[in-house]
């Protein structure tokens, strides 16, 4: 029997140019808005407080935007990264066009736009990626530019196995 362990992609196999659906969504409710803004001690009104909230612009609590950037990148794990990464080295860009409310399902995709070895590193890449979070309406509600280092095939092999 062959065992075949999931994991993301080695540099070799990031293409340029290329569109990652990441799927299923996720439908994102009231107790996931409370629970993520108070374990990050985030005592923004606009996510807690639903009778203030109603008084502003969008009449209505609004989803945090960490809880959504998170939520977009953690989708991209499984297909781009797991157990191939070595580091996420930071975000250069990261955007919020329009908000994302309770009971709203966000989508996530992911386009390589760059990639190169490093140069003090060997055996490793350094790859850009921009995610994007859609409603469930097709509208962007996050974009992020993210880069990451990541294994490089053979050099993960010998890492692994010497």
């Amino acid at each position: 029997m062959k065992d075949v362990e999931q994991r993301g992609l080695y540099y070799e196999e990031f293409e340029l140019d290329t569109r990652y659906l990441h799927r299923p969504g996720r439908t994102v409710t009231e107790a996931d808005n409370v629970l993520f803004t108070t374990m990050t001690m985030n005592t923004q009104a606009l996510h807690l407080d639903a009778a203030w909230s109603a008084g502003q612009p969008f009449g209505e609590r609004l989803v945090n935007s960490m809880f959504t950037l998170a939520t977009i990148v953690g989708a991209s794990v499984t297909q781009l990264t797991q157990g191939t990464i070595v580091a996420n080295l930071g975000f250069s860009t990261v955007a919020f066009p329009h908000p994302l409310f309770h009971g709203d399902t966000l989508y996530s995709e992911t386009v390589v736009t760059a990639k190169r070895l490093s140069a003090s590193r060997p055996g490793q890449g350094i790859v850009t990626l921009e995610h994007t979070g859609r409603n469930q309406h097709g509208v962007v509600v996050a974009t992020a530019l993210r880069q990451v280092m990541v294994w490089c095939r053979d050099a993960h092999s010998e890492a692994v196995s010497g």
